[in-house]
């Protein structure tokens, strides 16, 4: 399995959803920097489940432990472990879907890989994972908060058909989309969203949605050229998230309907650096930040796992139904808004610290 994630900053998750518990080992964290559970546990407070009436009613508090790799308030520059038990486990909920694979979840594909899985509650391809992504991208977020002042604010901008204007992303703050359940920073559309999503759970059913994301005062000159380019790094993090189904930088899909005379992001003079114009590119160029918001956009899915009956068949072929028992989120976009944040934190503190050694290596780059 693949459960690493970096290169200079290297995070392993482990845990599965009804096991013990669920976190993380960082590894290639820098020594002599503050860290303490307060500054990553206001992340997994916002992932954790049982927040409103919107998501999965199982309820856990998430409280985060440091194992290791911090002592007297300072990192120490070795591996940072970091563990959240399961308390509200109920594995009794799943006991069907060990010989029955719900339709478009992971049950069938970890088996046929495998041989065996985790049958209760999706094991390491549910949500639950997440947990220890989120703690250990809240300490990629910290520190890029404190050497490069770096700031990632993520937000629902969509939930089925129902669109959020583009906000002003220069100004938007993690407290003006926190103002409502559904993470929308426009408090009509977000009661629109609200109705939806509370019409879906009512009819056991499930919807998708959209999230986006700005990430600003990104230096230019993170990432690497060719295989390495930032926003792939982007697009390889979000889509490793559990029920992602698209991503887009900057203009994204819709570049393919514009010419290059409207595309082009023109340079200028901003303050004592050359900035652009506009910023179709999302803030990458080439692969390498450029000094603009690097802006992106992640696709959700509905949930797979649903109340409805459904005509499906068990491992053995034959037909039969099945009605999803464990809790579940109607729609995950609200929770998985600080999922994405962290995720792009972590691609981005790797670039940063790549960056580090490169000019390191090369004096003139930074």
């Amino acid at each position: 399995m693949s459960n690493v994630f970096g290169d200079q900053f290297r995070v392993m998750t482990f845990g599965e959803s009804h096991c013990r518990a669920v976190g993380a080992v960082i590894d290639g964290c820098p020594p002599r920097l503050a860290l303490s559970e307060a500054d990553i546990q206001p992340q997994l407070d916002r992932r954790r489940p049982g927040q409103s009436a919107l998501s999965t009613p199982r309820q856990e508090a998430d409280q985060v432990t440091i194992l290791s790799g911090v002592e007297n308030g300072l990192t120490l520059g070795t591996p940072i472990g970091l563990m959240v038990c399961n308390r509200d486990q109920r594995p009794g909920d799943y006991k069907e879907m060990g010989t029955i694979p719900r339709p478009s979840h992971a049950d069938y594909t970890y088996q046929m890989k495998y041989g065996i899985r985790a049958s209760s509650g999706g094991g390491r391809s549910s949500a639950r994972e997440t947990v220890g992504r989120v703690a250990a991208g809240a300490v990629a977020e910290h520190i890029l908060r404190l050497k490069w002042d770096v700031e990632i604010v993520a937000w629902v901008s969509q939930v089925g058909e129902i669109i959020c204007a583009e906000a002003d992303y220069s100004e938007l703050k993690r407290s003006h989309v926190d103002k409502n359940d559904i993470r929308c920073p426009d408090p009509a559309v977000a009661e629109r969203m609200t109705r939806l999503v509370s019409d879906v759970k009512e009819a056991r059913d499930s919807i998708g949605g959209v999230i986006s994301c700005v990430c600003r005062n990104v230096p230019a000159g993170w990432g690497d050229p060719v295989f390495g380019k930032l926003e792939a790094m982007l697009a390889q993090a979000m889509l490793s998230i559990p029920a992602t189904h698209g991503f887009e930088i900057g203009s994204g899909f819709q570049a393919a309907r514009m010419r290059g005379s409207g595309h082009n992001d023109a340079f200028v003079q901003k303050g004592n650096r050359l900035g652009t114009v506009t910023n179709h590119s999302g803030g990458v160029q080439g692969g390498i930040s450029n000094g603009e918001p690097v802006v992106f956009r992640v696709a959700f899915k509905p949930p797979a796992t649903i109340g409805q009956e459904q005509q499906t068949a068990d491992f053995e072929g034959n037909e039969t139904t099945l009605a999803a028992k464990g809790r579940h989120d109607p729609c995950v976009v609200p929770r998985a808004v600080p999922v994405v944040e962290t995720m792009a934190a972590l691609v981005l503190v790797d670039a940063a610290l790549k960056q580090q050694m490169s000019a390191s290596m090369f004096p003139g780059t930074e």
